[in-house]
């Protein structure tokens, strides 16, 4: 396996109140969006009523491996 460094990955994450997130990925425009839902909300004990549902970085997780 060869020691050269091939990629550094810039991206940026920018906390907005609570579980919610903004993700600035490379070659996207827009910032992906992160925070919690259902049972995830629930476990972490987030008011459903103040953040809006979003996916969470283990949805995109399990989605990027399972490509």
């Amino acid at each position: 396996m060869s020691d050269d460094l091939v990629y550094i990955s810039r991206v940026r994450i920018e906390r907005e109140k609570g579980p919610q997130r903004r993700a600035y990925l490379p070659k996207l425009k827009e910032p992906v969006l992160f925070g919690v839902h259902s049972e995830v909300a629930e476990y972490y004990g987030a008011d459903p009523s103040r953040f809006e549902p979003r996916p969470t970085t283990l949805d995109y997780l399990v989605a990027a491996t399972a490509g």
